[in-house]
């Protein structure tokens, strides 16, 4: 279909069909690249002002976030080795790492979790050794730091050289509705990611990507689960709409 007859098409579709029927004809003919006019949006279940999950989606399934992190958990799983450290609890390092992992730390800020090996956080982290693990998980977490540079140091520190950290943040999201609402600081985007990483990493030592489209942050916004959208939906990455931010950073042998 040439040009001109795709803009008639488009003239009569926009001018003569009531809206329901201007959106069908509309997506058959033009796909992806059909727009609907002023009036023509149809919100259907997403007009709300309070959405559909306040929890994520865990209430509905497998977060959409989780999606991006558990991926990228996943595609650097043979990092997972030796000593590690993850923060709140060891579910990703279990998950991951499994027999490659020789011991397990747990970091929790507060005491009385019963799977807190270290009790503290990546701020005042004295009493953390340094030069000590293999691998850091740290899966959505240094966004409620509000000190994110000196956290930035504690890992490096604490890494051994050669070691791996591991770290997701949000860049498009919801605020958490429970106690760490209290706590969130920082959205992100790449570019942001980046430049703080490399002010203690060298800049090959840094990988950052980015996940999510517009679909994908409308659906989380609105705390849809990643079952609700499909694969080729989420795997989608438009780098205008960053729903995760996925860093992978190793430690110079020699610093």
């Amino acid at each position: 279909m040439n040009m001109q007859m795709q803009q008639t098409l488009k003239q009569i579709v926009q001018y003569t069909l009531p809206a329901p029927l201007h959106r069908f004809v509309g997506k058959q003919l033009l796909g992806d690249k059909y727009r609907p006019p002023v009036g023509a949006v149809d919100f259907g279940s997403l007009r709300r002002l309070i959405p559909i999950s306040i929890r994520f989606g865990y209430n509905r399934g497998l977060p959409i976030d989780r999606y991006y992190v558990e991926n990228f958990l996943a595609r650097c799983a043979d990092d997972v080795k030796g000593r590690v450290l993850e923060i709140g609890d060891r579910s990703y390092t279990q998950r991951f790492g499994g027999a490659r992992v020789q011991h397990s730390d747990v970091l929790h800020i507060s005491e009385g979790n019963p799977e807190a090996t270290i009790v503290g956080d990546l701020v005042s982290a004295d009493h953390i050794p340094s030069d000590a693990f293999d691998c850091l998980v740290l899966t959505q977490t240094i966004h409620l730091i509000y000190e994110v540079r000196a956290a930035i140091q504690t890992m490096k520190r604490i890494l051994k050289p050669g070691g791996v950290a591991l770290i997701t943040v949000p860049g498009i999201s919801q605020i958490a509705y429970d106690e760490w609402g209290d706590y969130w600081c920082w959205s992100f985007t790449a570019l942001s990611a980046r430049r703080m990483f490399e002010e203690f990493f060298p800049s090959e030592n840094v990988q950052v990507d980015i996940h999510g489209n517009v679909l994908a942050a409308t659906a989380f916004l609105q705390g849809l689960a990643t079952k609700e959208l499909r694969k080729d939906e989420l795997d989608y990455c438009d780098p205008h709409y960053q729903v995760i931010i996925t860093i992978r950073v190793v430690k110079p042998e020699i610093d």
